[in-house]
């Protein structure tokens, strides 16, 4: 019930169905019903619910939160404009963040416009993923919205040296006659 309320965009009706199994019935949660309310949480823009949410895991319910839990709490407080915030907490994760968490801060830093904490972040990107032309690409954006013409180019050598190139989309129209 918690996952078809979330995923069809119920997603204060999640929570509360969370709140009312764990606190009123005594359902004990596992780690998917925790990953899918942190993700209630993340698209209802509900920070401190997830933030409670996410600290009941390990200290009510005993559950040692997992890599999606972490990406899911720094979505939430990248939602909330804390990078800095979010950025300690990747640093001081028990485990080792993938692409996937520091693309999250990385596109938030392009949100924001903060370019300094988006070139930490994209050095981790780039030692996870050195073949992926994404984060260099999302890196030339900010620049550019920052007027950044010398990093611009800057990177275009790095890209050209390591052959790293966008991804062109593609479709295909199928006609019967």
């Amino acid at each position: 019930m918690i996952f078809g309320y979330a995923n069809h965009e119920y997603s204060i009706k999640a929570i509360d169905l969370f709140n009312e199994m764990t606190e009123k019935k005594g359902c004990k949660p596992d780690h998917f019903t925790f990953t899918v309310v942190l993700t209630a949480c993340c698209h209802a823009g509900i920070v401190d619910v997830g933030q409670r949410i996410f600290h009941l895991m390990s200290e009510e319910h005993g559950i040692e939160p997992r890599l999606e839990h972490y990406a899911c709490l720094v979505n939430l407080i990248r939602q909330a404009g804390e990078l800095v915030e979010a950025y300690e907490l990747i640093k001081n994760m028990p485990i080792k963040p993938d692409s996937f968490v520091w693309g999250v801060l990385l596109g938030a830093c392009r949100n924001h416009g903060n370019v300094e904490l988006a070139e930490i972040t994209a050095k981790h990107v780039f030692e996870l993923e050195p073949k992926s032309a994404g984060s260099s690409l999302l890196m030339s954006c900010l620049y550019a919205d920052n007027g950044n013409r010398g990093d611009i180019e800057r990177l275009k050598k790095v890209m050209k040296k390591k052959r790293l190139r966008r991804n062109v989309g593609c479709s295909w129209i199928g006609i019967t006659t």
